[in-house]
């Protein structure tokens, strides 16, 4: 049995924030595996890439990382509900390990049947900075307790992808910006602004 974790998001785009939480939990929490899985869609967020841009600068970020692999879902989000039995089916037998920022963790209680997933699951929260101080009342509030909680302060704890998304339109480097996903987004005319 393999301890797979599991990290979704939008990756719009991929950092290094996100490659080092990914790189922390594996350390951290003994995982064997983590895999990225992009979301075709996430309610509330605008200016976000082509799913296949996204797939593709995730797959060159983690080009170097042999423990790191990626997972194209068909589901538009992550859904509790749905996308954790296609998990459940494809790691059959291994132990999943869900790895999610603070700033997710703020909503997951209210997640439809995330009791299903923090009663069979283990969590990693990477704590971003504005967060430090929430992040156990966040953990206290969920409607199960998960098997596990494992907390990790960030490598890169203000590195966010509206500040890459505002610096690669302006033809600027922002702080955890992936030199692979520079050249993709130059490459292929991603973020930029045409006004």
């Amino acid at each position: 049995m393999e301890r797979i974790g599991i990290f979704s998001g939008t990756f719009n785009p991929v950092h290094a924030g996100h490659i080092g939480f990914a790189l922390q939990s594996l350390k951290q929490a003994k995982l064997d595996k983590v895999y990225l899985m992009p979301e075709r869609y996430r309610e509330g967020e605008s200016d976000v890439a082509h799913f296949a841009h996204r797939v593709a600068m995730v797959r060159q970020a983690i080009r170097p990382h042999r423990q790191l692999g990626l997972i194209e879902s068909s589901d538009v989000s992550f859904s509790v509900n749905k996308t954790l039995v296609k998990l459940r089916n494809q790691f059959y037998g291994d132990h999943l390990v869900f790895l999610v920022g603070s700033d997710s963790l703020k909503g997951m209680a209210g997640w439809p049947g995330i009791e299903n997933l923090l009663r069979t699951s283990e969590l990693v929260v990477g704590i971003r900075k504005p967060d430090e101080d929430c992040v156990a009342a966040w953990v206290q509030a969920l409607p199960v307790n998960p098997k596990r909680v494992t907390l990790i302060h960030s490598h890169a704890p203000t590195v966010c992808s509206t500040k890459i998304r505002e610096a690669l339109r302006r033809s600027e480097i922002a702080d955890g910006t992936l030199s692979s996903v520079r050249r993709y987004s130059d490459r292929n005319w991603l973020y930029i602004s045409l006004a």
